[in-house]
C-alpha cells in the first residue's frame, strides 16, 4: 500500500513539475512567440530574439560598435540616431519602417511609417493605452498618474487635470513666466558684470530653475517655495533611473536591493513625503491651483487600484517632473541652436522690439511673434526631449489593416520621423526654422511626421504651457543678451530617459 502511495506521490510531483515547466515556457517564451508569429504573418518582420533576454545582447553590441565609430569620426550634423540608436537604424534598413524586436520578454513594434502613425493618431478607443512596464519599471518616478494609467482611471485623471493646462488658463500665466525669466536675466547680468562684459555660463541649472519656478507656482500656488524642494530630488531620481531595467534584460532587477535601487527608493519616499506635507498645509489655505484640483479629483471615482493620497502624489509627480524637466531640456537645446545661428537671434530680437515697443511681453503680443514660434517648432523637431511615443495594445485591436495582438508595445520613432528627408527635404538634418513659415501642415509632406507632444487621445495636455514657456524664455533672453558658443562646449547628445546634452551647454553671453 505504501508503495502505491509513494508511486502516486511521485507521479503527482513529476506532473506538477512538468506543468510548472510548461507554464514557465508559455510565459517566458511561447506568449511572445505567438505575438511575433501573428505579426510576421502580416508581413512585419524583425531580428530573432534570444530566450529571456530578447534582442538586448544584440542591441548592446551594436551600440558599442557605434560608440567606437563616433570616437573615430564624430558626427557633425544634428541627426543623432546613428549614435544613440544604431540598432533601429540598422533594423529599419533591413526590415522596413515597421518591425518587431524584444526587450526581455516584452514584445515591441517599432513604427516610423506615417500610415500606422496616422492610424494611432485617429484611434480613440481606450483599448490602446500606455505600456504596463511604465508603472513597473518607472513606478518610482511616474507612479499611477496621468502618464501611466489606462482605461477609466486615466480618463478620470485626464478630465480632472487637463482643462487646467489648456490655453485659456495658460494665457493668464504669461506674467508669471515673464517674472521667472526676469530672475534668470538678473543672475546672468550679475555674472556678466563680474566677468568684464562677457561670461562663459553653463545655462542648464538656470533654465531648470526657471521651469521649476513656473511649474511650482502653477501646481502648488501659495506653497510654491515648498514645491521648489521637490525638483532637485526629481532630477536626482531621473538620473538614478536613466537606464530603465526593461532595457537591461535582467528579470526582476528592479526588486534587488542594489545601491542604485536603494537610492531610487529613498528619493521616491522623500518626494512622496514632501508632496503630502504640502497637501496638509494646502488644506489650511485652500488656494485654487492645480493641487486643489487634484485634491478635489481624488474624491471622485479614482478606481480600486489607487488611493486618494496616491492619486494626488502621483499626478503631482506626473505634472511637475515631466513639465519642468522636459521643457528645460528643450530650452537648453534651443539656446544652443540659437547661439549657433546668430541670424535667428537678430530676427527674433527685431520681432520682439517691433511688437513689444518697449512694453511688457503679453500673451497677445507673444501670439503675433511668427519668427519666434518658427524657432520653437524647429527646436522641438530636431531635439524632442523624448525619443519615442509609447503605446500598448490592451486588447486585440486593429490599426488600419494591421491586427495588433494584446500585450504588444508600440514605439513610434519620433526622432526618425522628425528628420526623415522623405518628409522634410534634403536639409532635414539642418536647423531651418523657415520651413515652418506657413505652419506645420506646410513644413513637411506628412502631418504625421511631427509629433513632439505625442499624438491622439494621449497627446500631452501641457503642450500649450510648454510652448509658451519656450517662447517667453527665448524672447526675453534675446532681448537682453547676445549668445555665442563657448569653446568649452562638447556636443554629445545622450538618451537617459530624456534626450539631453551629456555635458550640459556652455555659452558665451554678452549684454546688448
Amino acid at each position: 500500500m505504501d508503495i502505491y502511495i509513494s508511486i502516486i506521490a511521485t507521479m503527482f510531483s513529476v506532473f506538477a513539475l512538468w506543468s510548472f515547466i510548461v507554464y514557465l515556457f508559455d510565459v517566458l517564451w511561447l506568449n511572445g512567440e505567438n505575438r511575433r508569429l501573428n505579426l510576421r504573418r502580416q508581413g512585419i518582420e524583425g531580428p530573432l530574439p534570444v530566450f529571456l533576454l530578447g534582442n538586448v545582447p544584440e542591441m548592446k553590441r551594436m551600440f558599442s560598435s557605434a560608440e567606437k565609430l563616433q570616437a573615430e569620426d564624430p558626427l557633425s550634423s544634428h541627426h543623432c540616431l546613428m549614435l544613440l540608436f544604431p540598432y533601429f537604424m540598422q533594423w529599419t534598413k533591413q526590415f522596413g519602417q515597421s518591425f518587431l524586436f524584444a526587450l526581455g520578454r516584452s514584445q515591441f513594434m517599432y513604427v516610423a511609417d506615417t500610415y500606422l502613425v496616422r492610424e494611432i493618431n485617429c484611434f480613440t478607443s481606450l483599448d490602446m493605452g500606455k505600456p504596463d512596464y511604465l508603472q513597473k519599471d518607472r513606478g518610482a518616478l511616474l507612479g499611477k498618474g496621468l502618464i501611466t494609467t489606462n482605461g477609466s482611471v486615466w480618463y478620470h485623471q485626464r478630465k480632472t487635470i487637463a482643462p487646467y493646462l489648456f490655453m485659456d488658463k495658460v494665457k493668464d500665466r504669461v506674467e508669471l513666466i515673464v517674472e521667472s525669466v526676469g530672475e534668470l536675466v538678473k543672475s546672468w547680468g550679475n555674472l556678466i558684470e563680474a566677468n568684464g562684459g562677457t561670461a562663459d555660463i553653463r545655462v542648464d541649472d538656470y533654465v531648470r530653475r526657471f521651469t521649476s519656478y513656473v511649474i511650482s507656482n502653477v501646481v502648488f500656488g501659495d506653497e510654491w517655495q515648498m514645491g521648489m524642494e521637490i525638483f532637485p530630488k526629481s532630477l536626482d531620481l531621473i538620473n538614478a533611473m536613466s537606464t530603465p531595467t526593461t532595457l537591461s534584460g535582467i528579470p526582476f532587477y528592479r526588486y534587488l536591493p542594489t545601491k542604485k535601487n536603494r537610492e531610487i527608493w529613498r528619493l521616491q519616499k522623500e518626494i512622496h513625503s514632501k508632496i503630502m506635507e504640502i497637501v496638509k498645509k494646502h488644506n489650511e489655505t485652500a488656494s485654487k491651483d492645480l493641487l486643489q484640483v487634484m485634491i478635489e479629483g481624488s474624491k471622485g471615482d479614482i478606481g480600486p487600484s489607487i488611493t486618494a493620497d496616491q492619486f494626488i502624489v502621483d499626478n503631482c509627480k506626473d505634472i511637475c517632473i515631466p513639465a519642468s524637466e522636459i521643457t528645460a531640456v528643450s530650452a537648453i537645446w534651443g539656446l544652443m541652436l540659437l547661439a549657433s545661428h546668430p541670424e535667428w537671434q537678430t530676427r527674433i530680437r527685431g520681432e520682439v522690439s517691433e511688437l513689444c515697443k518697449g512694453g511688457v511681453l503679453s500673451f497677445d503680443v507673444l501670439h503675433k511673434m511668427k519668427a519666434l514660434k518658427m524657432v520653437v517648432l524647429e527646436v522641438l523637431r530636431l531635439y524632442p526631449a523624448t525619443a519615442f511615443v509609447s503605446r500598448q495594445a490592451l486588447t486585440n485591436l486593429k490599426l488600419g489593416d494591421v491586427e495588433i495582438p494584446k500585450g504588444v508595445n508600440i514605439w513610434l520613432g519620433m526622432l526618425e520621423l522628425h528628420t526623415n528627408p522623405n518628409f522634410w527635404g534634403a536639409d532635414s538634418e539642418k536647423f531651418n526654422p523657415e520651413r515652418f513659415a506657413d505652419g506645420i501642415s506646410k513644413a513637411c509632406k506628412s502631418n504625421q511626421a511631427y509629433i513632439p507632444f505625442g499624438l491622439g487621445a494621449r497627446v500631452c495636455p501641457g503642450q500649450s504651457l510648454a510652448m509658451t514657456q519656450l517662447q517667453v524664455l527665448f524672447a526675453v533672453i534675446l532681448s537682453n543678451f547676445n549668445l555665442t558658443m563657448s569653446p568649452t562646449y562638447r556636443h554629445s547628445p545622450q538618451y537617459a530617459l530624456l534626450f539631453k546634452p551629456e555635458f550640459g551647454v556652455n555659452l558665451l553671453i554678452r549684454k546688448i
